[in-house]
């Protein structure tokens, strides 16, 4: 019953990787039509797994891959398990890769790459006493994908950063529709490559430091801020770290450069709420001073951030937690400044009087339920 289920499940992915490869070959001959190809292929890949195709993909072959390790929080995708599925058989994700590396310049072909090889490395077969497993081979993933050689180091390069351009453009798409749909791709780059020297030290130098600088940015979207930790042990070294700082001081600007571009308010407070790990990191002044100007820039309403009633609080609360030298100050000189715009008078007065209110009804509310359970506390003894 397993053996027939998995080759159930094989014979679906089969089916799935020779969709997407005559699709790939319609995008080539037909250049009116390929951006639209190409962005529905994007789509497709990317699309969660229904029911109905989860029961016939999900299953754990003697070769020990499954393709719900992909599954994070039960969100399964398809480039999860076809991710996975070029793991176990290479062959079937050649074709597919030759025809993208034709359509490189196109748009979302970068996106499709790191979505569906991202996980590609080499599997060796090995004989160990009286039975047979499979182990990975942790060695040039990136090079022996695209049959590159180790002195070739301008097309290592190229491959390696289309990964990471790929992962990039996928990550903003999450950030613009407030999802997590390519949380397991995230996920692997920092806990199997960026976490891992052996295997990150298979790509260019320069896709190492890109892709630690495109994980800073995006490691408070996707709640892995408990890894912050071991990211900055295992930062590369820049080549202005003498300028700049080190991997803290290289964490927080491109975090501020990320706060900065963040135009979803959900994205932007669940940013907000994550800026208490920062606290206790090591910052230089120029650093430090950067942040602080970023978290200031959504104190006040209008341009150029034009921050809503509830960001500007959570930078508030984020800046007098990671700043709280000069707090009274801060807000006095707020307050004066917000005095210079008297079309903000009516609503802030509002939101003043609507505060008072809800602050006495709530001392009301807690007196009366003291005084209740006062009350009721000597018939209950």
């Amino acid at each position: 019953m397993s053996q027939a289920s998995t080759a159930r499940g094989s014979a679906y992915l089969t089916a799935l990787t020779q969709e997407i490869e005559k699709k790939l070959q319609r995008a080539l001959v037909t250049q009116s039509q390929r951006l639209n190809l190409m962005q529905e292929l994007f789509a497709d890949v990317a699309l969660e797994v229904d029911v109905r195709a989860r029961d016939i993909i999900l299953s754990k072959d003697e070769d020990g891959i499954s393709s719900a390790e992909g599954d994070i929080e039960n969100h399964l995708c398809f480039y999860d398990v076809l991710a996975d599925h070029y793991v176990k058989v290479p062959e079937n994700g050649k074709p597919i890769l030759d025809l993208i590396v034709q359509l490189w310049s196109q748009s979302f072909a970068s996106n499709i790459f790191a979505l569906l090889f991202h996980k590609w490395t080499t599997w060796l077969e090995v004989e160990l006493g009286r039975g047979r497993v499979k182990c990975i081979v942790i060695q040039a993933t990136l090079m022996q994908l695209f049959e590159v050689q180790l002195e070739n180091s301008e097309i290592l390069l190229r491959y390696s950063s289309a990964l990471v351009q790929g992962a990039t453009n996928v990550f903003w798409i999450d950030i613009q529709t407030n999802r997590r749909c390519f949380l397991s791709l995230f996920h692997y780059l920092l806990e199997e490559v960026a976490l891992v020297p052996m295997r990150l030290n298979k790509i260019a130098l320069q896709a190492q430091r890109d892709l630690y600088l495109v994980l800073s940015r995006f490691m408070f979207f996707y709640n892995l801020v408990n890894k912050l930790e071991a990211l900055l042990n295992q930062f590369p070294i820049f080549p202005n770290a003498f300028l700049v700082g080190g991997p803290a001081d290289i964490f927080v600007i491109e975090l501020t450069d990320q706060l900065q571009k963040l135009k979803v308010e959900p994205v932007l407070l669940h940013y907000l709420s994550h800026m208490k790990v920062l606290q206790g990191l090591e910052l230089r002044m120029t650093t430090s001073t950067r942040l602080k100007a970023c978290l200031y820039s959504f104190t006040s309403p209008g341009g150029p951030m034009y921050p809503t009633r509830a960001v500007r609080h959570a930078a508030w609360d984020a800046l007098d937690l990671l700043f709280p030298i000069g707090r009274y100050p801060r807000h006095l000189i707020s307050l004066f400044f917000r005095l210079l715009y008297p079309w903000y008078w009516p609503s802030s007065c509002w939101n003043f009087v609507v505060s008072c209110i809800k602050a006495i009804l709530y001392s009301l509310l807690r007196m009366l339920f003291s005084s209740w359970k006062n009350m009721r506390k000597p018939k209950d003894t």
